[in-house]
Order: C-alpha cells, then structure tokens, then sequence
C-alpha cells in the first residue's frame, strides 16, 4: 500500500507556535516532513497582516479602503496604497516586513521541542512566506505595482537572508505562496504584466534562488480561499502543472515540494488529466490539496483514487491553510489527514 506523507500550507489557528507544534506531534508526527509555526495571531488572514507595513513605512500613504477588491469573492475592507508624492520608488527601502522576526521566534520554541524529544528529529521548520507578486497585488493599484514591485521583492530577499542566518538550513524549509500568478494566468484578476505565465515563472524562479542550499524549496499553487472558496474555479490542473514545470526547470536551485489545490467537487478524471505532463525531478515531492474537512476521508478518499491514475506518488494536504477556520475545527481535520496517508 502506498503511503501518502502530510503538507501544511501554512496557518493554524491555534494559540501560539509550540500549540501548533505540540498538536502536530500527537496528531501527525513525522508523517508530515515539515511543521509550520502556524502563523497565529495576526498573520492568520495571509498577507492582511502586512497593512502594518506601508501604515508605518513613511514613504507609502493609503490611498483608499476598498470592500473586496478585483476579483475577490470576500467583503472584508481591503487597504490601497500608493508612494507618497515627492518621493523616487528608486529610494524606497522596506527594512523589515516582519517574516523573519515571527520565523526566528517560532523556530527557538520549535527546536527546544526537538531536542526534548517532542518534534521528531527528521521534521524541517517551514516558513511560508507570499510572493511579491500577492503584495503587490494586494496593497497596490494597477498603476503603482510595477514601480513598487522591486521594493517589496528587494524587501523580501532581506527577510530570506535573515532567516537563513539565524535556522541551520538541515533544519529550514521555505515555502512561497503563488496565488495571484495562478488566478491571473487562468485570466481570473488583471496583473500587471502581459505574459503572465512566463513573468511568474520568472518571478517564482528568482524568489526560489534565495533560499540557501542545504534548506528545503517548495512553493504552494493556490485559487485563494475567501470565504472558503475559490477567486475563479480551476477548469483543470492545466495551469498548476504548466507553472510548475516552468518553474522547476527554471530554478536556479532544486526544487523539494509542490503543493497543487483540489477543489472538494472534483474526484473526476478530467480535472486530475494534466498531471500526466507533469515534468518533475524524482527530488521534488508533489502534494494535492485534496482534504477538505466537509466531506472528510471518504471525499478525500475519492479524490487521491482519481489522482492515482495519474500520479504514481504525491503527498497530501488542504487546499490552503487552515487560519480562516475555526480552531474547534483543528483536532477532526487533522484527524482526516491521518487516517487516510497510508
């Protein structure tokens, strides 16, 4: 029989990071090869936490707040922002933008678990961090994006340094979240360059050669979850495996994992067919999004016997990340992921 490993996008709504931890060592353990710190507290809602980085950065002002936004299913208030009048993007620099501050945190509690024996010894800490492209693409209108595109991507290599720096990379993984380049590419919200499905690869390509040898890479392919649905409804996984086989034969690095979204609808053939291009190295591990907590292992079930047909290995996982549930929820669902990996 074959054994399915366990991927976590990223958020779990729980407390803290060593909740997060601890729950994944009794739930899961090492069938999972890399434990996120959850993202708790205000990162639970992705990139939205990142509005305290251009209200605090003096040479952004907001421009205006928006309900939902192009493209968007949900009707939260959504932050615009543009540079302030006067200033060069050219001389814009963002210090920090707070990921490598939460990673080095969570991972001083994440190795005290290891070495007292609670996360085994072969789990990775992984930090999942968004492209460019989604904080471009989530702070900025269409006019602004490409002069504040370099600022952000400049701004987020730092935060890769610092995170490589302070975690041996035998214990890191880095994962990118590309949502935006996957709905724009399926022509679900405008970007702001042409070629979509080449620009990404490139994009996605240079923010995977930040990450040091010796740590794990990987990035996360995702329609988004507002709401718990979809920007657009994928047809297929036409466009995941087109931009992942460009994105792997276009990194500068190996590339360890990609995870791909399967909407709870779809145990038919047709929407797992394109795997059967899928152009992957044996070192880059594939995981479908296939478990969705409302239809539980016998959906999940249904799912992976269609993606068999096509994939001869891939692991398991959500669709995204866990952080817009409710944290009641947490134990069952990741009760679903246990009972079905073998």
């Amino acid at each position: 029989m074959t054994a399915h490993p366990i991927h976590f996008v990223g958020s779990i709504p729980l407390t803290d990071a060593e909740s997060v931890f601890r729950t994944l060592a009794v739930s899961v353990g090492d069938r999972a090869k890399r434990w996120p710190d959850g993202e708790t507290g205000d990162r639970g809602y992705w990139i939205r936490w990142q509005k305290q980085t251009f209200d605090n950065h003096p040479d952004f002002i907001l421009k205006a707040m928006y309900e939902g936004g192009p493209g968007y299913k949900d009707t939260l208030e959504r932050p615009f922002y543009v540079i302030r009048d006067g200033v060069d993007p050219a001389d814009v620099a963002i210090e920090t933008m707070g990921y490598a501050a939460e990673a080095i945190a969570s991972y001083a509690a994440f190795a005290k678990l290891k070495t007292d024996g609670v996360i085994p010894a072969a789990v990775r800490f992984q930090v999942s961090i968004p492209s460019t492209v989604a904080l471009v693409t989530g702070f900025f209108e269409m006019p602004e994006r490409s002069m504040v595109e370099p600022i952000i991507e400049a701004a987020l290599a730092c935060e890769v340094a610092a995170i490589a720096a302070a975690i041996p990379a035998d214990q890191l993984a880095i994962q990118w979240d590309v949502c935006h380049e996957v709905v724009g590419a399926d022509s679900g919200m405008p970007l702001h360059y042409d070629d979509i499905v080449a620009g990404s690869i490139d994009r996605v390509a240079r923010h995977l050669g930040l990450i040091p040898d010796g740590a794990d890479a990987g990035i996360h392919l995702c329609y988004g979850d507002p709401g718990h649905k979809h920007i657009i409804e994928p047809a297929d996984l036409g466009t995941c495996v087109a931009l992942a086989n460009g994105i792997a034969a276009a990194s500068p690095r190996a590339v360890n994992f990609i995870h791909m979204p399967v909407p709870r609808e779809r145990s038919d053939d047709a929407y797992f067919a394109p795997l059967d291009a899928l152009a992957l190295s044996a070192e880059t591990e594939l995981y479908l999004g296939l478990v969705h907590f409302t239809d539980g292992a016998g959906g999940a079930a249904a799912r992976m016997t269609a993606a068999s047909a096509h994939a001869s290995a891939f692991g398991i996982a959500t669709e995204c990340g866990f952080g817009r549930r409710d944290p009641e929820t947490i134990p069952e669902l990741l009760g679903i992921h246990a009972e079905i990996v073998v």
